[in-house]
């Protein structure tokens, strides 16, 4: 079959094929074959427009036996393989309760931050919200550049990491003395499903909170 366009709609290519001609000087004719089993699904295969006439047009080399060979052992390979074709699985995350993180610490450099981002297969941001459209700058530019910066951690060389790691600080000191402390941490997270073997998804958590947020609790 082939597909609908805009215009039209999808067109049949295939043919409906008899295998012994039901027409007295019809190709692979046989007498003895009741009129009323001329449609039994044994006496039918599907060709192209192509192959239809070929087959019929040259009746002496495809017998009847061997259009009945050619159709059983296209069927035992449809059903081997319908049998033994292994459909993915829908894709998901699973959380796992070994690596649910149990606290955020503190970043108090660019290298930490980094260390957080680098590698992470996603991201989980959060903030307190901000009072005024420098809180939102502020808050905007951390996140996205520790974003971008994590999304490109795999290309980076060793001199990028370096100017990366001194560019996140800066923007750690410009949220401290607004009153903004960052904590962090991984979860490393299972995919599941598709086609291939459960893997590793590490998820990069940062969040920006007031120096005087009650959630802040000090660890020995």
């Amino acid at each position: 079959m082939v597909d609908a366009t805009v215009a039209d709609p999808e067109s049949v290519v295939g043919d409906e094929c008899h295998i012994v001609s039901g027409k007295a000087q019809g190709p692979r004719h046989d007498p003895s074959l009741p009129v009323e089993h001329l449609d039994d699904v044994d006496n039918l295969v599907l060709f192209c427009r192509v192959h239809h006439k070929m087959v019929d047009d040259q009746a002496e080399t495809y017998t009847d036996d061997m259009l009945r060979r050619l159709k059983a052992n296209h069927e035992r390979w449809v059903s081997s393989a319908l049998t033994e074709e292994k459909h993915p699985q829908p894709v998901r995350l699973q959380r796992l309760k070994e690596n649910l993180p149990t606290h955020l610490i503190r970043l108090k450099s660019g290298r930490d931050v980094f260390k957080i981002v680098e590698g992470g297969c996603a991201f989980s941001f959060d903030h307190d919200e901000p009072q005024s459209e420098t809180e939102v700058q502020l808050l905007s530019s951390f996140l996205q550049e520790s974003q971008d910066w994590g999304d490109m951690s795999a290309d980076l060389e060793a001199g990028d990491r370096v100017r990366a790691a001194f560019r996140i600080s800066s923007l750690l000191d410009d949220l401290e003395r607004a009153g903004f402390w960052v904590f962090g941490g991984r979860e490393v997270r299972r995919l599941e499903g598709g086609v291939g073997p459960p893997s590793a998804f590490p998820v990069s958590m940062l969040k920006v909170v007031r120096s005087t947020s009650p959630e802040i609790v000090k660890l020995e």
